[in-house]
């Protein structure tokens, strides 16, 4: 009798991936947040990425960080977090967990803590300390949502397509 394999990737790693493979499909030239919803029984609910909203053309809509507002990606672009939750068409997501590759911004929080979410893991948390970080984190915490920062066990995942 054979023994199962030692070295698959467990729940954490599986899910973290997906939100970092999701942020891959971003046009953002800056930055690509992924994120994974998944139920209290480790199946995924829904995936996301930051980009425009459907029928905004990538090459039509700006991706700049800088000037005139309505010249830079900011009033445009919908977060990962967000078209996970809106990609969902199978009825409610209370009690679920997001996984996604940024902390979110508290227009987000807004969302996840809506959206019935229960947990949020992370990975990065660059904007730690800014005023959207910091309404973020007093929102989750007044709605009892869950937030952890993502353990990165070293693992290197290499997909070829």
């Amino acid at each position: 009798m054979s023994s199962k394999r030692a070295d698959y990737i467990n729940w954490d790693e599986y899910f973290m991936g997906v939100a970092h493979l999701s942020g891959m499909r971003s046009k953002d030239p800056n930055t690509q947040v992924g994120a994974c919803i998944v139920s209290q029984n480790n199946k995924i609910l829904s995936m996301g990425y930051n980009g425009f909203p459907a029928g905004c053309s990538d090459d039509e809509f700006p991706w700049g960080r800088d000037g005139d507002e309505l010249e830079t990606k900011y009033p445009f672009v919908t977060h990962g977090e967000l078209n996970a939750i809106l990609n969902y068409r199978g009825g409610s997501l209370e009690g679920t967990k997001l996984y996604v590759s940024l902390f979110p911004c508290n227009e987000c929080a807004k969302a996840i803590i809506q959206a019935g979410i229960r947990e949020v893991v992370y990975d990065s948390d660059k904007y730690k300390g800014t005023p959207s970080d910091v309404a973020s984190k007093k929102m989750f915490e007044a709605a009892g949502v869950k937030y952890m920062k993502y353990q990165r066990t070293g693992k290197k995942l290499e997909i070829e397509v």
